[in-house]
């Protein structure tokens, strides 16, 4: 008997660290992909194709691609967000700095904004990271620091590029110094798009708040806040880049408020499908008011009638609200009862 419940303590005790290691080994999957999850991101610029060629600045001046004619290749960023890594090849020297340039549709380019300084390790690609606001339309340059400084180039036809000399201050407004034609600079960037929704589920609910809803779209990973007009939700919670679970805050007064969703990239633009509506029970003032007008006007406000209680009351007031609690101009949850006394 001692020898099989020993053997019985020894079978538990291995089951119980065969479901330790599995319950271990199932959070870090979870933590592993919670970690690894990223928001979609969309390329622009070169491709980078190989049979480049380092060729230097020769001056402190920012170059930018103007055509590229490669399958796959977006010159212009087609969405607002955030660039969150960029990539070069070829470049010798630095350290470099990432550019957006802002076309003015006069065949100008308004400096709007850079990368810290990178170092690139070698002449081959590589890539840095970043957190640099783009928007739709916009291109990509890279300024040096020395005129000694390489970039690769690759002779392409259809190809061009750009330059601005020297290189702009932040907010200017420049126009090309000097074009080539034939070729392209090794360059391009990764943006991830601005969060956007599509649905909101359930799309109304109390003013108390507390109401747990879901919102569909996309890029809302990393999202850092979520708000109803400007009011922080209650709390929130990012279950993938396309959906969020969130919990409403209180209201003070009913109506539509539009949800917002921020990440580093920026804020969804504001549309129909982002409306959320907060529905009360506004107390009307029924006093005076026939029975049957009191009871309309109470629903209409998305209340309910409560208890109505007769009481003795002149001539005048017969079949008519003495009195009503709550008073009028309270904003309560939707369906809150309003109490009347009837005159009899």
């Amino acid at each position: 008997m001692r020898q099989q419940l020993g053997s019985v303590v020894r079978d538990e005790g291995r089951t119980r660290r065969r479901v330790t290691v599995l319950v271990g080994m199932a959070i870090a999957c979870v933590l592993l992909t919670a970690a690894t999850a990223q928001a979609a991101v969309i390329s622009i610029g070169s491709v980078l194709p190989e049979g480049w060629t380092s060729k230097k600045f020769e001056r402190t001046q920012t170059l930018f691609n103007t055509a590229l004619p490669e399958a796959g290749s977006t010159l212009a960023s087609p969405v607002t967000g955030a660039i969150v890594r960029w990539r070069v090849q070829g470049a010798v020297g630095g350290p470099f700095y990432l550019r957006v340039l802002r076309p003015n549709g006069k065949g100008a380019y308004e400096a709007a904004g850079k990368s810290a300084p990178a170092v690139p390790s070698g002449p081959g690609l590589v890539t840095f990271e970043t957190n640099l606001k783009i928007q739709a339309g916009d291109l990509i340059g890279i300024d040096p620091t020395s005129e000694n400084d390489e970039i690769g180039v690759k002779t392409e036809s259809g190809a061009s590029y750009a330059s601005i000399f020297p290189s702009p201050f932040e907010g200017t407004v420049n126009a090309p110094s000097k074009t080539f034609t034939g070729e392209e600079i090794e360059l391009s960037a990764e943006v991830q798009p601005v969060p956007e929704i599509a649905s909101i589920t359930p799309s109304f609910g109390s003013v108390t708040g507390g109401t747990v809803l879901t919102i569909t779209g996309k890029n809302f990973t990393g999202a850092s806040s979520v708000s109803f007009g400007t009011t922080p939700a209650a709390g929130f919670s990012v279950n993938s880049d396309t959906e969020i679970t969130v919990t409403t805050p209180p209201s003070l007064r009913p109506g539509k408020a539009d949800i917002s969703v921020t990440t580093f990239a920026g804020e969804n633009v504001d549309t129909r499908f982002d409306d959320y509506v907060y529905r009360a029970c506004v107390v009307p003032a029924v006093k005076n008011k026939p029975l049957k007008r009191a009871k309309s006007l109470v629903r209409s406000r998305g209340c309910k009638v409560g208890h109505v209680k007769k009481v003795n009351a002149p001539d005048k007031k017969v079949g008519k609200v003495v009195k009503q609690n709550p008073p009028p101009g309270k904003i309560l949850a939707p369906g809150s009862r309003v109490r009347i006394n009837l005159g009899v």
